[in-house]
């Protein structure tokens, strides 16, 4: 019996590997679907805890950060693949803390029955995670998994990928291949049965428990494109927590002039039961929030109402808008291009934020989130999908197939700085009109005239006139609103005609006739055109010589 045949066959399934929480999905009958763990939870803490040598996984873990906290390790994902220098600590400051061990990080907890504490490294730590992810996974889909398809924040680096991949294969995972967050995101939503994929440009904001990442996404003819990112890794949805646990923090103090603040088992303690004020101010109106014991063996009742909340959180949200509106500006691109923005991420349920970029964005630009959208994607299960799509489409390609289909060579191509298309010249038009064949973040090759998009400012037409003179208004108008008629101004995407790149001319077309334009952009960005008349026969044919090259991203 050969090698291959013994092998056993694989069962692929995508994981969403948050610094937060983690997810996993399948793909069952043609339908991504999110899997539950065994406590029922499709968002799964990524806590591992350990009390007297029993390992707790996921909300059970998160429960013991009361109690447990310094056999509790949390937010590790971050600390895989890098040096202790260059870590951030901070999210771990009420769990185990990290700390130098040879040329890695480690954590000190006692992970046994013995009272003496273990070093136990991140790499470690996240085989055991993802073991547990992958129990999960077999036990619901009632096979053995052995395969994935992992999520990663788009500035992982390669040697992150190779900590993870060895932590994955410790795990009994074959990694089938790493994704991006957001890539994964755009292909949960295409990959819709109800989809129409269209070329479109789509922001991702995936915004996350302790960071916030961004991205801008060129969709075309079903390729991704990533034309930039930008991070935050000081906003998440523990500044939202932060927010109620100040608010909370004072109101406790007010009738008992006491802070809970300084203890911290009663810190635990309001920061889990504000994390669920916040899930449930997501989802109504008001939400309660109660603890037992909260500090000095003292009980605390209180409600507030997410008007209320959304004015304490009110420079969070702003911090989100302007973070998505640096990624839109540094891909060199106006509001007005962009077709779609994607809410990911826990904190993505927030109502607010959605509803802050409505105002920030054109009403062209549709907002994907469950408060502005009804058929919206759950935000926390988006990364997972995706990952469980793409999945299901590599899982039967041998491992070589997969390394040449995703190395550089064909994922960070050469894409088209500027549209290709053609200026039309009619009586109507005096300068003509450009007609894009070929729009820009185009990755080639594909199958003549550049175009540049540009935003058109203009203001609405002056007040009529009656008998020579303008429309006076009473004097009882107001002002303010007269000043802000005046300044109001009309944007609109339009084309501005940009470089020829060739022209021609076909002889012999009669009045009414139609004729085609077929143009080749080779992979060094050569162009072939062809020119003839619909159902004609030869026509004119040209070349034009390659121009330099620019890249995008790896997508």
């Amino acid at each position: 019996m050969s090698a291959e045949e013994s092998a056993p066959a694989r069962v692929a399934i995508g994981i969403s590997f948050g610094n937060s929480y983690s997810s996993i999905a399948e793909v069952r009958d043609g339908k991504a679907e999110v899997i539950a763990n065994e406590d029922g939870d499709r968002q799964i803490p990524s806590i591992l805890s350990y009390v007297e040598g029993e390992e707790f996984h996921g909300n059970q873990a998160k429960s013991q950060l009361v109690r447990n906290a310094k056999n509790t390790v949390t937010s590790f994902r971050d600390f895989l693949g890098k040096d202790f220098k260059s870590i951030d600590p901070t999210p771990c400051h009420a769990s185990a803390h990290p700390q130098e061990h040879s040329s890695t990080i480690a954590f000190s907890i006692c992970d046994t029955e013995s009272s003496e504490p273990n070093t136990v490294t991140v790499s470690e730590i996240t085989t055991r995670h993802l073991r547990r992810l992958r129990t999960s996974a077999s036990d619901f889909m009632g096979r053995s998994v052995n395969a994935a398809v992992i999520t990663v924040p788009t500035d992982f680096s390669d040697s992150q990928k190779t900590a993870l991949e060895s932590a994955a294969k410790d795990a009994g995972i074959e990694v089938l291949q790493f994704i991006h967050e957001p890539i994964a995101a755009v292909l949960a939503y295409d990959a819709r049965p109800d989809a129409k994929v269209s070329d479109k440009i789509v922001v991702v904001a995936d915004l996350g428990g302790t960071q916030s990442d961004v991205a801008v996404v060129a969709s075309r003819g079903g390729m991704y494109s990533l034309l930039a990112t930008a991070h935050d890794y000081e906003l998440g949805g523990a500044q939202l927590d932060a927010v109620l646990i100040d608010h909370f923090a004072k109101e406790f103090i007010k009738k008992n002039k006491t802070d809970p603040r300084q203890n911290d088992r009663s810190l635990a303690k309001l920061k889990l039961e504000s994390e669920a004020t916040k899930k449930a101010l997501s989802l109504g109106a008001s939400a309660s929030f109660s603890v037992e014991s909260l500090a000095d063996g003292i009980d605390f009742t209180s409600t507030v109402n997410r008007t209320r909340y959304d004015l304490l959180a009110s420079k969070v949200f702003a911090s989100v808008t302007r973070l998505i509106e640096g990624a839109v500006q540094q891909a060199d691109l106006d509001p007005l291009e962009i077709d779609e923005i994607i809410l990911s991420g826990g904190t993505a349920h927030t109502p607010k934020i959605a509803r802050n970029l409505q105002s920030h964005f054109p009403p062209t630009t549709t907002i994907l989130a469950p408060a502005t959208t009804a058929t919206a994607i759950n935000p926390s299960e988006l990364s997972a999908r995706g990952a469980a799509i793409q999945a299901s489409l590599i899982a039967e390609f041998e491992h070589e197939d997969v390394e040449q289909s995703t190395h550089p060579m064909v994922t960070v191509t050469p894409h088209l700085a500027h549209a290709i298309g053609v200026l039309c010249i009619s009586a109507d038009e005096k300068n003509g009109v450009f007609k894009p064949l070929i729009e820009a973040e185009t990755p080639v090759p594909v199958r003549l005239c550049e175009g540049e998009r540009e935003i058109k400012i203009s203001k609405p037409e002056p007040k009529t006139k009656t008998n020579g003179k303008a429309t006076v208004e009473d004097d009882d108008s107001d002002d303010e609103d007269s000043d802000d008629d005046d300044d109001e101004e009309v944007r609109e995407k339009v084309w501005r005609v940009g470089k020829v790149l060739a022209e021609a001319g076909v002889k012999g077309v009669k009045k009414g006739g139609k004729v085609e334009v077929q143009v080749s952009v080779g992979s060094d960005l050569a162009l072939q055109v062809v020119v003839r008349e619909v159902g004609g026969k030869g026509g004119v044919r040209g070349n034009v010589d390659k121009p330099g090259v620019e890249q995008n991203g790896s997508a």
